[in-house]
């Protein structure tokens, strides 16, 4: 039994377990591992997981010298949140081996490895003025490699950098989006979205019981912004969850349906929706067999391998390793046809991941546009404030990075492509 200043540390260690050896995703196992702690001890702990797991390949160097063999999984997580905590937060040392040393001791299968925490985190921390010299941690290879292969190893590395920054938070305003960024002392970004530096409990911030913004990163607020929708179109909002997009299509006056698979989610895209007083018909279905329509533009952001959020979501290269994507780059194409017999002839659908991997993204254009004679690219749709030429690709799609805006904190990867159906 931990005592209670050490169970935000302990129920890190265990989010650490279920990511790296059990394969899960934060977001399936968070809810249940903090359910029992109080508000700020979960703010906590997932900060500490999220800090580990995006400094994990670092503190596998840091702790490779002390150690003649590799320890069981639970202890060298253990050891790698200690080494997090102390390198990268800068957390007393002292503290910190003695909260892991009692986590160890108070563990049915660790108890015997106490004294190995305590020494290798002490020498750590011996030696905690050689991090800043390591190297930027690399993604597990699975995913590396692929990267490479499309976007080559100086780009992987940018993006990698990215990555071990983080990320701010990105609002998207209501309405006025200059007078927010003046209010809450945040910085105006070129596509519209106010971005904050720092940790900021998000119901806290002004405006927010009111309203007047909701958080979403700058690159998931552009695919609304190319649908442009107009006032009293009817537009689809296909794989809705959790809903940024469906209160941008409202906000800007379109009569939204939006449509996605998972009910509890949907029910949390009502909840925004009348936190921020705006109306769309909530519809929890199958994107697959929705009927409905005929649309005057459809925004599909298909499920993906969300590789693009990994600097938010730094548990998704160790939760994934790839086997399951083939089944999803198929579910991608067959809901590209499934919009696009939703759409009006002479329609436009805008189609988007929040993937880095061009299977996931300029490959489905292509397929898309063999699929469907007479559909079209409307290249002048990424014609839009704050889009710089060069992320746009030879098949008209919109390639955004981690690296990009890399002076102002970086952007989700993302892929977006806008299409004409023929009349």
């Amino acid at each position: 039994m931990v005592s209670d200043a050490i169970r935000p540390r302990k129920v890190a260690l265990d989010l650490m377990c279920d990511v790296l050896d059990e394969h899960r995703l934060m977001s399936e196992v968070l809810a249940r591992r903090v359910a029992e702690l109080p508000a700020p001890d979960r703010a906590r702990a997932q900060r500490l997981v999220t800090t580990a797991l995006r400094v994990l390949d670092r503190a596998d160097r840091m702790l490779g010298p002390h150690l003649k063999k590799r320890p069981p999984a639970r202890v060298l997580n253990l050891l790698r949140l200690g080494v997090a905590e102390i390198c990268e937060e800068g957390a007393a040392p002292h503290g910190v081996v003695n909260a892991c040393v009692e986590i160890a001791r108070a563990g049915r299968n660790t108890t015997s490895m106490a004294g190995l925490v305590n020494a290798v985190l002490r020498k750590v921390a011996d030696d905690a003025g050689k991090w800043p010299a390591l190297p930027v941690p690399r993604l597990p290879k699975w995913l590396r490699k692929p990267l490479i292969d499309d976007y080559g190893k100086p780009a992987v590395e940018a993006m990698e950098a990215a990555h071990n920054a983080g990320a701010p938070l990105d609002l998207t305003a209501k309405a006025d989006a200059e007078a927010l960024a003046a209010r809450l002392g945040g910085i105006l970004l070129p596509t519209g979205s106010v971005r904050l530096e720092g940790q900021s409990q998000v119901s806290a911030l002004p405006g927010f019981d009111e309203g007047d913004w909701w958080v979403q990163d700058a690159a998931a607020a552009i695919p609304a912004q190319v649908l442009d929708p107009r006032p009293g179109e009817r537009v689809l909002d296909l794989c809705a969850a959790p809903g940024g997009k469906t209160m941008q299509l409202a906000a800007a006056g379109a009569k939204v349906t939006a449509v996605d698979i998972s009910a509890p989610r949907m029910a949390r895209v009502e909840e925004n929706l009348a936190r921020v007083g705006l109306a769309a018909e909530v519809v929890a279905a199958d994107a697959l067999t929705y009927e409905g329509g005929p649309f005057d533009a459809v925004l599909l952001d298909a499920p993906c391998s969300a590789t693009g959020t990994i600097r938010r979501h730094p548990d998704l290269p160790y939760a994934k390793d790839g086997g399951g994507f083939p089944a999803l780059f198929e579910l991608q194409a067959r809901l590209i046809d499934r919009a696009l017999a939703l759409l009006k002839p002479g329609g436009r659908l805008v189609y988007c991941t929040c993937s880095l991997l061009i299977d996931e993204g300029e490959e489905q254009l292509r397929d898309a546009l063999d699929r469907h004679p007479g559909l079209t690219v409307d290249r002048a749709a990424l014609a839009r404030p704050g889009i710089e030429p060069d992320w746009i690709g030879p098949e008209g799609g919109l390639r955004l990075r981690p690296d990009f805006w890399g002076d102002r904190g970086g952007m989700d990867g993302f892929f977006i492509a806008s299409l004409f159906k023929p009349q």
